[in-house]
């Protein structure tokens, strides 16, 4: 029977240190080119109208335009809000390590007798909150080349993973896999011009999609709605997409619960969507208390439509970026607060440190919607008729407040440490909010947008 891995003692790096590359990228951002490869259309943030928060609110609830045709740039997070992602993170590396190295051991479990070096695991993150989590996974599967040594490969060394009485060291979850990072908007979907690039570098490679948590399960319903093309077993990609079907898992007749699953990663799943989940709590996961800044220096996507020559395949170059790409603003100017490398060496480092075990996480064939009833009720409460107002979990709720025009906050308690940093915001901004108690969990915040009417 397989061991779980065990790790040695905890080391701790400083949150205040921030890591940047020398120059930004519009291939990785300023990721490392081997953490990441972004599939998008970097464009110049003068080239995109800035368009003030509450006049954005207006033109999205009226209607008139997408929040994916317009952006209001990104400003550097304030002297307050960077000591409380730093007090978070401090507070959340090591369940954060300790969720990304349970993942990591699912899908090496999943996986290790599907793919090869020449047809590896892709993971495809959602820009922009899967980024940070897809990062880690690709640095979790390839830690074992990366610290390889002659003295290691030595099979009489009893710290060599290779030393048949070690078989529980951390490389036991290495995998080969490549990732990328493409965008999803709700109501466009998924960016086909980009699927179709990794379709057309990796024909054999199964694809996972990774995200960094689940509000309402909005956009597992997009991405969803994205892969029914894919459907199709006789599909040249359906393999591609929906590998864990039935006739792929073992299942020697059909199993209703694994047919066309959707092969979404998250971190955190309140919402129970996702095919595989560290966890099902909604906690302050700290990668989601700031936008560009802990995610590559990249802003939200914006839409852009394909052409039919984009999508392709046949005119389509592995070597250069095809037209019809999404497009995102790289911040240069926010380099200087970025703190994307930081964290992920944080995290990394705190799993390579891990003390106990990792486990094999459940996987699901389909979604359970498990606050479905606790939006509706809200919905009702509160008079809302566009689900899209509400904005559940910590990390969502957060983000609203910064980039969004909030109405009110609702917390499940007045005092969870989770929701120090929201509670800040709240005071700072003058924001209303109502402690509701057991009626909102799993989730612990909820942010609920002004109703506005264009002028």
């Amino acid at each position: 029977m397989r061991q779980p891995p065990h790790y040695g003692d905890i080391k701790t790096m400083n949150p205040s240190q921030t890591t940047t590359p020398s120059t930004l990228s519009t291939h990785c951002g300023s990721y490392l080119p081997d953490d990441v490869t972004l599939l998008l259309n970097i464009v110049d943030k003068d080239s995109i109208a800035n368009v003030p928060v509450q006049q954005k609110e207006a033109l999205i609830q009226s209607g008139e335009q997408h929040y994916s045709d317009m952006l209001t740039l990104e400003q550097a997070p304030s002297d307050t809000h960077q000591q409380l992602y730093a007090q978070a993170l401090k507070q959340g590396s090591e369940r954060m390590a300790s969720d990304i190295a349970n993942l990591a051991t699912t899908l090496h479990y999943n996986f290790i007798d599907k793919i090869d070096a020449d047809n590896p695991l892709v993971l495809v993150s959602l820009v922009r909150a899967g980024l940070p989590i897809g990062v880690l996974l690709q640095r979790a599967f390839r830690m074992d080349t990366d610290n390889e040594t002659d003295d290691l490969a030595n099979t009489d060394n009893p710290d060599s993973p290779n030393n048949p009485n070690n078989q529980d060291s951390q490389a036991s979850y290495a995998l080969p896999s490549v990732h990328y990072g493409i965008s999803i908007i709700r109501d466009r979907g998924l960016d086909h011009v980009a699927m179709q690039q990794i379709f057309s570098r990796h024909p054999n490679s199964p694809i996972v999609f990774v995200d960094g948590w689940t509000g309402k399960g909005a956009i597992y319903e997009e991405l969803a709605h994205s892969l029914v093309r894919y459907q199709d077993t006789t599909h040249p990609y359906h393999e591609n997409i929906f590998h864990q079907d039935f006739y792929h898992c073992g299942f020697q007749r059909p199993h209703d619960e694994y047919v066309d699953v959707v092969p979404l990663i998250t971190l955190a799943d309140p919402a129970g969507v996702a095919w595989l989940s560290a966890s099902n709590d909604d906690w302050l996961i700290p990668s989601g208390l700031l936008g560009s800044t802990v995610s590559g220096l990249i802003s939200r996507t914006l839409y852009t439509e394909p052409s039919s020559n984009s999508l392709n395949l046949n005119n389509e170059s592995t070597n250069e970026l095809p037209q019809g790409l999404h497009r995102s603003v790289l911040y240069h100017e926010l380099a200087a607060h970025d703190c994307s490398l930081q964290f992920i060496e944080t995290i990394d480092n705190k799993r390579k440190n891990l003390k106990e075990y990792t486990e094999i996480l459940p996987t699901y064939g389909k979604p359970r919607y498990r606050t479905q009833a606790v939006i509706e009720q809200i919905a009702k409460q509160y008079q809302i008729s566009n689900y899209n107002r509400i904005k559940p979990t910590i990390a969502e709720a957060t983000r609203a407040i910064l980039r969004r025009d909030p109405e009110r906050v609702l917390l499940a308690s007045a005092d969870h440490p989770d929701t120090i940093l929201l509670r800040h915001l709240c005071s700072q901004r003058n924001i209303h909010i109502d402690i509701i108690g057991e009626q909102i969990l799993p989730y612990q915040a909820i942010t609920l947008i002004k109703k506005r009417n264009a002028k």
